[in-house]
């Protein structure tokens, strides 16, 4: 269950990622109601078992049962903020109706190794990066977008619009529209490209500020393809120690 919205006195509109049909819009009738049998069966980031029937505009829930909650996400404010973050990405580059598979199991292996790492900020990064891959938006990190040339070792510049690096001949012509990038962050790119598997990436030796130059490069991808800041990014830095 990646969104809830209130409809109504008692109902909740749902935005499900399955695995088969990718991204679903349902109306939960009555599970606002302290009696509903559907009850907590939907909260949000449950993975459920869920029954539809197909309407006009929006489908509506017949049965569901969660049968994982990811209990340790919701215990720790820091963790589950992280996991919301996770979910709205999810949301933003999934399609309704069409096959999704990569992308639900990106999600659930996600939430499952966000519950016991002692990584979560890179496991973040590590999704970021295989979210933008399933979802066609792989970023060019080994030739110059523009000139298409090899990149040489060198700090070079990350163009959002372009969807990749740009290499010092080209970076003038592009403006204030593109991020400073270091050869290090796109190793680190590089590489989390090449491990689909976050238990070969958990153990890399990474810098706070290399990380951090990670992320703020990824961030502004996401918030170009997207045309907006991701809302939860806030509350989850907002709960983040320093």
């Amino acid at each position: 269950v990646l969104k809830q919205m209130p409809l109504g006195e008692a109902d909740r509109i749902l935005t499900i990622l399955t695995p088969d049909v990718g991204k679903v819009r349902a109306v939960a009738r009555g599970v606002r109601r302290a009696k509903s049998r559907l009850g907590g069966h939907l909260d949000l980031l449950n993975q459920v078992s869920v029954s539809l029937s197909e309407g006009r505009s929006l489908d509506a829930v017949n049965e569901a049962e969660a049968f994982r909650s990811f209990r340790v996400l919701r215990e720790d404010l820091e963790r589950v903020s992280k996991a919301l973050y996770m979910a709205e990405l999810a949301d933003g580059f999934s399609v309704e109706n069409a096959p999704g598979f990569e992308v639900y199991r990106l999600l659930v292996d996600s939430l499952s190794w966000l519950e016991k790492t002692a990584r979560p900020d890179l496991l973040l990064r590590h999704f970021e990066v295989h979210l933008l891959e399933h979802s066609g938006y792989r970023p060019e990190l080994r030739s110059c977008v523009e000139c298409r040339s090899h990149l040489e070792p060198a700090d070079h510049a990350f163009s959002p619009a372009m969807g990749g690096v740009l290499c010092h001949e080209c970076r003038p012509g592009a403006g204030r529209s593109v991020v400073p990038v270091s050869m290090n962050c796109m190793k680190i790119l590089r590489f989390l490209h090449r491990e689909s598997r976050f238990a070969n990436v958990e153990s890399l030796r990474v810098s706070t500020s290399l990380l951090r130059e990670t992320e703020r490069l990824l961030r502004s991808y996401l918030r170009f393809l997207g045309e907006r800041e991701v809302k939860s990014a806030e509350f989850m830095h907002l709960v983040s120690p320093e």
